[in-house]
């Protein structure tokens, strides 16, 4: 018999923290992170990480646990996530997951191509080696060596890029021969999955209005000590939301309200993306089309009440 695990998935300003704060309040809950920013030390406001006073109110795990200049894959994470639901059925818990990040999610609940560990130094020689070159000029290289990986990636996508060249160079093999085979690793477990799907103006209208009291409450001092850190701005950090626009105002190059227009504008598409990927690649067994209230987790409760007194 499998433990119970319930997931929680949707854009980014959906609510979707709230609602994970009530179902583990409510039910016995530990709530798990699955959003691939807010694993990440520093940037606690900008990535719209629990509040301290509710990280107290109920156990939150994955938060804030990895330095800025690691790399966090899908694979690493759902090891790390695998280990704090199985601390949270040990101690008699129900783990609450829940991010955006639609390919955690996946990797969890399904497996993932069993891509080998890439070496450190090979790692760093793609990045060095992109931010030598340039992406055009590295995506040209790609191609002569891998065109069918290399066709299938956005020149401007850094981070994809280095990945199917460092992948290539580790095992000599294309990244898309291995994402052929069948995956592997995913958590065995009674899975319970919900989507907060609201309307794409009431998202975008969520959106603006978060992220203008991110700047009110500390976003740009959290910008500023990521940059003393003096990492590679390729890194997955430095391209939180509102990172690269804020780094551009720190740094003279752009006037504050430009620098927020541009994330606000940066984070509606990331938002439109995320809605789109949720609606027809997550199998929700409830898909609810409103964002997080106190009514809506009063609706869902029932629901989850007969999902953890049906035996699997």
């Amino acid at each position: 018999m499998t433990s119970p695990a319930i997931v929680i998935a949707g854009p980014t300003a959906s609510g979707k923290s709230g609602l994970a704060l009530a179902i583990a309040r409510e039910f016995g809950g530990v709530v798990i992170n699955a959003d691939s920013m807010q694993v990440y030390s520093v940037l606690r406001v900008l990535t719209a990480r629990p509040s301290p006073e509710d990280e107290a109110a109920a156990p939150h795990r994955l938060y804030g646990v990895l330095h800025p200049s690691e790399l966090c894959s899908a694979a690493r994470w759902r090891d790390l996530a695998a280990a704090e639901m199985a601390a949270a059925w040990a101690a008699g818990l129900v783990p609450v997951v829940v991010g955006g990040t639609g390919l955690y999610l996946r990797t969890l609940m399904a497996g993932i191509s069993p891509v080998p560990e890439i070496p450190d130094a090979i790692r760093a020689e793609s990045r060095a080696r992109l931010a030598k070159l340039g992406n055009a000029a590295f995506h040209a290289e790609l191609a002569a060596r891998d065109p069918v990986m290399a066709a299938r990636l956005d020149p401007g996508n850094s981070q994809r890029l280095a990945r199917a060249w460092e992948v290539l160079a580790a095992t000599g093999r294309s990244l898309a021969e291995w994402q052929a085979e069948p995956p592997e690793g995913a958590v065995a477990a009674r899975w319970c999955r919900l989507a907060l799907l609201p309307g794409r103006e009431a998202l975008y209208a969520a959106c603006d209005g978060r992220f203008r009291r991110m700047v009110e409450t500390g976003a740009l001092d959290e910008v500023r000590d990521l940059m003393a850190l003096g990492l590679d701005p390729a890194l997955p950090a430095g391209k939180a939301l509102g990172v690269p626009e804020l780094a551009a105002f720190l740094a003279g190059e752009t006037p504050l309200e430009e620098a927020v227009a541009g994330a606000t504008r940066a984070t509606r598409n990331y938002a439109k993306r995320q809605l789109t990927w949720f609606r027809h690649q997550f199998p929700a067994d409830m898909g609810v089309a409103e964002q997080f209230s106190e009514s809506l987790a009063e609706k869902i409760f029932p629901f989850i009440r007969q999902f953890l007194l049906t035996e699997a």
